[in-house]
């Protein structure tokens, strides 16, 4: 446990930023979870649309620090190209 009023407020800081790195951690997994279930089914046209979404929380959550941007990047790229494949077929 921190004894010094420094160390008291570097937990402080810790606890708040772990919790706010949870929830936006959590809400990527959702929306990454929805658009594999999406993809799943085999809806093209819902893939779609829900793609740019789940871009658009990656990409802030990376900037945030929460995941690395490579990851993010990487995810992406993962989810898009089976949405492309979604599409072709």
């Amino acid at each position: 446990m921190a004894s010094h009023k420094s160390a008291l407020k570097k937990e402080h800081q810790d606890r708040r930023r772990r919790a706010r790195n949870r929830s936006h951690l959590t809400r990527l997994k959702t929306e990454l979870k929805r658009i594999r279930g999406v993809i799943a089914r085999g809806s093209a046209e819902e893939a779609a649309k829900a793609l740019p979404e789940a871009e658009s929380i990656l990409d802030r959550t990376a900037t945030l620090g929460v995941i690395h941007r490579n990851a993010a990047s990487r995810t992406k790229s993962r989810i898009a190209r089976q949405v492309a494949k979604l599409r072709s077929v």
